[in-house]
C-alpha cells in the first residue's frame, strides 16, 4: 500500500547524560520514516535547507524511502538544539532555529496525491489540513501535534481532529488540549470532535488506544539501554502506520497489533543517538522484541 509521511526535517544537537551530537539527522518526518520503512516503502514530503547533505539523502534512498517531494530551499535547515537530565521523559529545548522550514510547500505530486496511508507528523495543523485537501481517496490518515500548535492554533487543530482517522498525542498534550488531568475523558472528548480513534502516548508507561467502543493498552519495552529519546513518539507513530500500510488492515485487533509494533520501533530508537540505533537494526530483531512484547502481556483468566 502506498504511504506518505509529512513532517519535519531536522539537524539536532542533542545532550544527555550519556554523551552529546551536533547536527545529527533528525525531524518528526524522519524517525517516523525511518521506522516505517521496516514495513512498507515511504514517500516523504518536506522541506530541507541548502546544508543537508547528499549523505541523508543517500540514507533515506538506502532504506527505500522516496525523497522526490523533498523540497530543497534556500538557506540553513531546521534546527533543533536541547538536552536531557536523567528524567529522560522531558526534554529541555535551548534554541530552536525555524530556518528553511518557514518555506514548507504542502504541494503533492500528482501521484502522491493517491496516497492510500498518510502520516502527518508534527506541523503547523493549517500545513496538515492543506495536505488532507489533496488526498483524493485515502483510506487512513493519521496525525501527530504538539503544545505549540495547541496554545496558538486549537481552532485549527479541532478541524484536523474532525478530518483524520486518528490522532496521536503525548499525554501532556492530551490533557492540555481537552482541559482535563484524565485521560479517558481527554481521550473521550477527543472521540467527540470526530477522529475515529486516538492513541495517547505515554513515553516509558506505553501507549493507550480509545475509540467509541473500546480501549486498549501497551506496555512500553523493559527499557535497560536507554541513549536519548529524542523522536522516539514520532519512531512508535512509524511503525504504527507502517505495519498498517504493509497489511492493508483496518480492523481493531490489527490496529492493537500496529500499536505494538509501534513500541517496538520506539522502543529501539532510544537506544542510540539521532537515527543511529536503527540504521543498525535488523528485522529479525524486530521480530524477536514483537514476541517479547506478546509474551509478557499473556495471563490466564482469574479462577475465582
Amino acid at each position: 500500500m502506498s504511504l506518505l509521511i509529512a513532517g519535519t526535517i531536522g539537524l539536532d544537537t542533542i545532550e544527555t547524560p550519556f554523551g552529546k551530537k551536533v547536527d545529527i539527522l533528525g525531524g518528526s518526518a524522519i524517525h517516523a520514516s525511518i521506522a516505517a520503512s521496516f514495513f512498507n516503502p515511504v514517500s516523504i514530503l518536506s522541506v530541507i535547507g541548502e546544508d543537508f547533505s547528499d549523505e541523508h539523502l543517500s540514507f533515506l534512498s538506502s532504506l527505500n524511502i522516496d525523497s522526490k517531494a523533498l523540497k530543497r530551499a534556500a538557506g540553513k535547515n531546521f534546527r533543533w538544539e536541547g538536552f536531557y537530565e536523567y528524567d529522560m521523559n522531558q526534554a529541555h529545548t535551548k534554541k530552536t532555529e525555524l530556518n528553511t522550514l518557514l518555506d514548507f510547500d504542502t504541494k503533492l505530486p500528482a501521484d502522491l496525491a493517491d496516497a492510500e496511508y498518510v502520516f502527518l507528523a508534527n506541523l503547523d495543523p493549517d500545513l496538515q489540513l492543506e495536505i488532507i485537501d489533496q488526498l483524493k481517496a485515502p483510506k487512513f490518515v493519521a496525525a501527530d501535534t504538539m503544545n505549540f500548535w495547541i496554545e496558538n492554533k486549537r481552532s485549527s487543530l479541532h478541524k484536523l481532529i474532525r478530518k483524520v482517522d486518528y490522532m496521536l498525542l503525548n499525554e501532556g498534550e492530551a490533557r492540555q488540549l481537552m482541559d482535563t488531568p484524565n485521560l479517558p475523558l481527554a481521550g473521550r472528548r477527543l472521540l467527540d470532535l470526530g477522529a475515529k480513534g486516538i492513541i495517547i502516548k505515554k513515553g516509558e508507561h506505553g501507549a493507550l488506544l480509545f475509540t467509541r467502543d473500546s480501549h486498549f493498552a501497551v506496555a512500553s519495552y523493559p527499557q535497560d539501554s536507554l541513549v536519548d529519546p529524542t523522536g522516539a513518539g514520532d519512531s512508535f507513530a512509524g511503525g504504527f502506520i507502517g505495519y498498517l500500510a504493509k497489511t492493508g488492515n483496518l480492523c481493531e485487533e490489527n490496529i492493537r497489533c500496529a500499536m505494538v509494533v509501534g513500541s517496538v520501533m520506539a522502543s529501539y530508537n532510544v537506544e542510540d543517538f539521532g537515527p543511529d540505533r536503527m540504521r543498525r537494526l535488523a528485522k529479525k530483531e524486530i521480530e524477536q522484541r514483537f514476541e517479547e512484547f506478546r509474551k509478557f502481556s499473556i495471563f490466564n483468566p482469574i479462577n475465582m
